[in-house]
């Protein structure tokens, strides 16, 4: 069996066990119906579905964009293992696709569009609304899950988020030589970038789409102290609680702000304009 081959065989075996982890989750929620609260509309069993198996693209998605499903689930033991069971899942997919970019990258096109249909039930369902080729980062992000019982949930849009990637001098040169040498303001750049020592050290700033965080109050402090947590909510949280009964919530505004809720630090080592716009390229403040 060639290397390729087998890798295909691995992904294979990951998708199907997720999909499997995800029903086996599902049939002991439908036995035992947890409570629920949803941030959108009503929270219901065929809501939870939909956003636990939502691995799919829309027509006219952007690839960079997922779509949140907030919600929290109060979740008894057995759910609580099931939901450990499919992040298990989860990580190995994800695992899984790293090597094959990695080492096999004309393999994700193929694997969008063939994975689908190993579930001919998911892929039949969803492929008269446009939703036929998977949404690969939709397949392997986790379940967000407490970790202990939580007395309250505090809600709120996070629209400050950037990822920062460090860059060299050359390699921010070569990103600029993929892009048309004979425009005028890609040759000022050229110049800009030449004016810097070899040596010197760039950052290339992403900025993130708004996500909701929920900020965790527990019923008793943790082992290690803490009394609260935050965390990402994109899918709907699982807390523990074998009295059934839902923390605190508030409602958050239905739409994250139109302009940056936090200000920015004084401190921050990235200065404030970039110094190569057209990569999103900025220089540390020395």
């Amino acid at each position: 069996m060639s290397p390729q081959y087998q890798l295909m065989a691995e992904l294979e075996k990951a998708f199907d066990d997720l999909v499997e982890a995800t029903e086996a989750l599902m049939a002991t929620a439908r036995q035992h119906p947890p409570t629920m609260w949803r941030f959108d509309g009503e929270a219901d069993l065929d809501w939870l579905m939909r956003a636990l198996t939502d691995y799919w693209y829309q027509d006219g998605q952007d690839g960079r964009a997922t779509r949140d499903h907030v919600g929290v689930v109060v979740a008894n033991d057995v759910l609580l293992a099931h939901a450990l069971d499919v992040n298990r899942y989860k990580d190995i997919f994800a695992q899984q696709l790293g090597v094959a970019r990695k080492q096999h990258p004309s393999m994700i096109a193929e694997l969008k569009a063939t994975l689908p249909f190993r579930h001919p039930v998911l892929h039949d369902h969803l492929k008269g609304s446009g939703m036929a080729r998977l949404h690969l980062k939709q397949c392997w992000r986790r379940i967000p899950i407490a970790d202990a019982p939580v007395s309250r949930i505090r809600l709120a849009w996070y629209s400050s988020g950037r990822s920062i990637k460090r860059m060299s001098v050359a390699e921010v040169e070569a990103k600029l030589a993929r892009l048309n040498n004979e425009a005028a303001h890609v040759q000022i750049q050229y110049r800009l970038l030449a004016s810097l020592p070899d040596g010197e050290m760039l950052a290339q700033v992403q900025t993130q789409a708004p996500l909701m965080r929920a900020n965790l109050f527990f019923r008793e402090p943790l082992e290690d102290g803490h009394t609260r947590r935050a965390m990402n909510v994109a899918l709907p949280l699982f807390v523990p609680a074998m009295d059934h009964r839902l923390p605190q919530i508030n409602q958050p505004a239905p739409e994250p702000p139109e302009k940056r809720t936090r200000a920015l630090r004084g401190d921050s080592k990235i200065e404030s304009e970039p110094f190569i716009p057209s990569l999103r390229i900025y220089r540390y403040r020395y």
